[in-house]
């Protein structure tokens, strides 16, 4: 079986008998390593023994009191943002009940940065085994914004920190971990280098076309379908469509925050602007086969998913929005 998203440390974490994935001493250390935990020269004691006790014992105990005895305020920030990482990981049994946790919270106040490591390693999980490079280059949307690429007449994705931009989003991965460089030069996913992605498959440097009627919306289609099973446990059916005429719009989820308030305009009936229309990427169908998992009065009416660039020509996907938008009676849990 190919391996793919080595940096994301999946390889540190067990497996119960589910299939989900269970928390090891080596995978809090490698968050304990992370740069902005490591001691500067100038740090004080507490802040060093905190740090050097932690990596020998990831579980050991930890004081309120101890944290706010470091004297530096960045670093205090620092270990208690972990600290209630490491709380909320312990305390599930399984890095995806701890993700729908944190989801289904209402108030998801962890760090974005350690919100995408999440998603990026139990999509690993939900995905391993496939072997199909678009599937995998879609699902990179999951938890790496992209930037909208000019070529020609197609609407490709880059990735936005390897791409450049005003603001790039850094990466939280085994690979930044140490330091290791990034490369900048993007090619297109095709049929001919597909089989590359493998060996850089963490380098993020693969352009995705996402023009309607190629591989990406499908591609994208599928990657959804997989982190709804992985996730919820249910079986839905996702397809792409080119257009959306005439449909009953009975319920719908954004992919994004621009989505979603595009999706509140069109069902409160509200027309759209010639601009506000452009930035709608893709459309997606979705049907439950079982019906009797929908809530009424949906039934069988299908779900459309929207998924939208914004302004500044970003795709910020909120693949969290999958797991709390969809009119599902019960929503069990993954262990």
């Amino acid at each position: 079986m190919k391996d793919f998203w080595i940096a994301c440390g999946h390889h540190l974490l067990d497996r119960d008998a589910s299939g989900g994935l269970v928390v090891t001493d080596g995978f809090l250390k490698a968050y304990f390593a992370r740069p902005e935990l490591m001691p500067p020269n100038d740090a004080c004691a507490v802040e060093r023994r905190l740090h050097q006790e932690l990596l020998a014992d990831p579980h050991r105990v930890v004081a309120v009191e101890e944290v706010a005895a470091i004297a530096n305020a960045d670093a205090r920030e620092n270990w208690q943002v972990v600290l209630a990482l490491r709380k909320l990981l312990l305390r599930e049994p399984t890095l995806e009940a701890a993700y729908l946790a944190l989801v289904r919270s209402g108030s998801v106040n962890m760090p974005p940065l350690f919100v995408n490591h999440l998603v990026h390693i139990i999509l690993r999980n939900a995905l391993d085994g496939c072997e199909d490079p678009f599937v995998l280059r879609a699902g990179e949307l999951f938890f790496r914004p992209q930037r909208i690429v000019a070529h020609e007449h197609s609407l490709l994705l880059g990735d936005e920190e390897v791409i450049g931009g005003p603001s790039p989003t850094p990466a939280l991965s085994l690979m930044s971990m140490l330091g290791a460089p990034i490369g900048t030069e993007v090619d297109v996913l095709n049929e001919a280098n597909a089989d590359s992605y493998w060996h850089r498959s963490d380098r993020f440097d693969l352009a995705l076309d996402f023009t309607g009627g190629t591989r990406g919306p499908a591609a994208l289609a599928d990657a959804m379908r997989r982190w709804i099973s992985h996730l919820l446990g249910v079986d839905v059916t996702i397809e792409p469509l080119t257009a959306l005429r005439d449909a009953r719009l009975t319920w719908y989820v954004g992919l994004d925050a621009e989505a979603t308030r595009i999706g509140d305009r069109l069902w409160h009936g509200e027309p759209l602007d010639e601009r506000t229309a452009s930035r709608v990427l893709a459309l997606f169908r979705l049907t439950f086969p079982d019906a009797g998992l929908v809530i009424d009065p949906i039934g069988r009416e299908p779900v459309y998913l929207i998924l939208a660039m914004t302004s500044d020509q970003l795709v910020r996907v909120k693949p969290q929005n999958l797991l709390t938008g969809l009119p599902i009676k019960h929503l069990e849990a993954a262990t």
